[in-house]
């Protein structure tokens, strides 16, 4: 799915740099990283350890500011704001998914579904909150599955849980950061999977992962090395690079994928 004419990108960072200082030493984690996720589309964050990469995903979701450049979240300048209104922003604009479910084991679905809500202090009635959730339960599969505790689902249906989490707030983001890395294969292929009905229904996402296969289902694959973007590439080019692999399959893609000499600034 395209972006609609004249949006305003969803993510928009320029020269970007963080620089974190212990004691007399500066470690340059992010060194001039600029970067543009268009309304509707899934990318992919992939790097080594070290890279640069969870620096990165921290900045992208509000968890942290950068020591110098902007970034503008679905057109407002997060790059200066406090952390009481990062919080806020946080909580209105992006729908995070994590490795660990982070669900409250002695609570329902519905209601780990509805914690945002609560957060976000939307003024939506008990009622308006159940429907909701339970909207966003039937979005991933769960409908009937509403009452359930987490100790009565499985891993794969747990994590749908907490994608539907992140999307009771109609966020203009999903952030997901190794969303399979506690899954068996067959399992993160579902989920993934769930990941790209969400997209092609509309919804940006940026997925963070070191699995190239799971790179493999977005849209486009950005690799981040030693604090910067070494490779920013679409799927369909790299399919366009490998015309034996069949029709609907994930194109499997070596890594790193870029020579030095080619770092796209």
């Amino acid at each position: 799915m395209s972006a609609p004419q004249n949006a305003a990108p969803v993510i928009e960072i320029r020269d970007l740099t963080k620089v974190y200082r212990m004691g007399d030493v500066e470690v340059h984690a992010l060194k001039g990283v600029s970067l543009t996720v268009e309304q509707g589309d899934f990318v992919a964050i992939m790097g080594p350890s070290g890279s640069g990469k969870s620096t990165l995903m921290n900045i992208i979701g509000c968890l942290d500011r950068p020591t110098a450049g902007t970034y503008r979240l679905d057109g407002i300048d997060v790059s200066r704001l406090d952390r009481d209104d990062r919080a806020e922003i946080r909580n209105a604009k992006i729908g995070f998914v994590f490795q660990s479910f982070n669900l409250l084991a002695r609570t329902r679905a519905t209601e780990n579904v509805e914690l945002p809500l609560l957060y976000g202090n939307l003024g939506l009635t008990a009622p308006e909150r159940a429907k909701r959730s339970r909207d966003a339960l039937a979005r991933v599969g769960l409908a009937g599955r509403e009452d359930h505790y987490p100790s009565q689902l499985s891993g794969g249906q747990q994590q749908r849980v907490a994608i539907a989490r992140a999307l009771v707030t109609d966020p203009a983001i999903l952030l997901a950061d190794e969303p399979t890395g506690n899954l068996d294969s067959r399992t993160s292929e579902e989920v993934i999977g769930i990941f790209q009905e969400l997209n092609d229904a509309g919804k940006t996402v940026v997925l963070i992962t070191h699995e190239p296969d799971i790179a493999a289902h977005a849209r486009r694959v950005v690799y981040v090395r030693d604090g910067l973007i070494w490779r920013d590439e679409r799927i369909v080019q790299m399919r366009a690079k490998h015309p034996d692999a069949a029709a609907g399959e994930p194109v499997a893609f070596p890594f790193p994928i870029a020579a030095p000499e080619e770092v796209v600034r």
